[in-house]
């Protein structure tokens, strides 16, 4: 068995991670580490051997860790990592902010990060998936990423480095994201709070926030700009397919396309990853069958599914 650092922070051995998913399923991680601070991150990854896998997890929010777990480390930042400080225009977050806590924040500042208040998430996990909504991603804000490579070393990554696509980035295999620089327009703070509470009004309204999910299943079949931007000549829309498909409100085991927005993939309370996956997969082949459309996920699954 390999023989890993022994660390300032937590490091949990098989330990489950259906609690730390927003859809409350997946399998144990062979470890869990929490760190205590950078430094402690930078020591364990300098430390652990080069063939340990890492994997860096937020607030899986958008994520299904399949039943029979991860083969790595999963790193995941808590506390040392969620400050927020606003400089004139310019505001730095930790990777553990969660999104809605930076909009809110920065526009108490007078700083418009809107945007990022109906996002469920982290800094983190927006950085990497590059994030967005109301025509406005994070590619758009981002100034500078900072991130712990595999080999334990500090890096500043521009947006250029990080290459962003829709709901993609080109981080460092192995890389833990640490924190990250926004740089918005200003703002009337009142403005800016009332703008993000009819974010708020309307999502509720037409998403099922109420019901476990992680967003969006499927990307939009349509054509994106680097940043994210639609291509509005070719812009499908998944729940609108998925429709079409007859596959709104389909269930398999404990999972469902939820009936009040079908591109919201539900775990109804007792559903396993494998429900969940399985669900997305059929609602996949009906859509080919029906439009000719693949869709592809935007919900990131991973691990090993469960041995019978």
């Amino acid at each position: 068995m390999t023989t890993l650092p022994a660390p300032k922070g937590r490091l949990s051995r098989a330990r489950p991670l259906s609690d730390l998913t927003w859809l409350r399923v997946g399998g144990p991680a062979d470890y869990l580490f929490q760190p205590a601070d950078v430094e402690d991150l930078q020591a364990f990854l300098r430390e652990l051997p080069a063939e340990t896998p890492i994997f860096p997890i937020g607030v899986g929010s958008n994520l299904i860790v399949r039943d029979g777990g991860l083969r790595a480390v999963v790193v995941r930042l808590g506390r040392g990592f969620n400050t927020i400080s606003v400089d004139g225009n310019t505001v730095t977050a930790g990777a553990a902010a969660l999104d809605a806590h930076v909009a809110r924040k920065a526009a108490d500042a007078g700083v418009d990060l809107t945007f990022l208040r109906t996002i469920p998430g982290s800094v983190g996990g927006a950085v990497r998936m590059n994030a967005g909504c109301y025509g406005s991603y994070t590619a758009d804000v981002l100034r500078k990423a900072i991130i712990v490579t595999r080999q334990g070393d500090l890096v500043d990554l521009t947006p250029e480095d990080l290459n962003f696509r829709y709901r993609q980035t080109d981080l460092p295999e192995g890389a833990v994201l640490i924190s990250a620089v926004f740089e918005a327009p200003s703002g009337n703070p009142e403005d800016l709070h009332t703008r993000m509470e009819a974010q708020l009004k309307k999502r509720d309204e037409t998403q099922p926030t109420k019901d476990r999910s992680a967003g969006s299943t499927f990307r939009n079949p349509a054509g994106f700009s680097s940043t994210g931007q639609a291509d509005d000549v070719h812009d499908l829309k998944a729940w609108k397919v998925i429709d079409d498909a007859g596959m709104r409100g389909a269930t398999l085991g404990g999972a469902q396309m939820s009936p009040k927005h079908s591109n919201f993939l539900i775990n109804t309370g007792s559903a396993t990853a494998a429900d969940l996956e399985g669900l997305g997969e059929e609602v996949r082949k009906k859509v080919y069958e029906t439009s000719g459309i693949t869709l592809e996920w935007e919900i990131m699954r991973v691990g090993d599914p469960l041995k019978e």
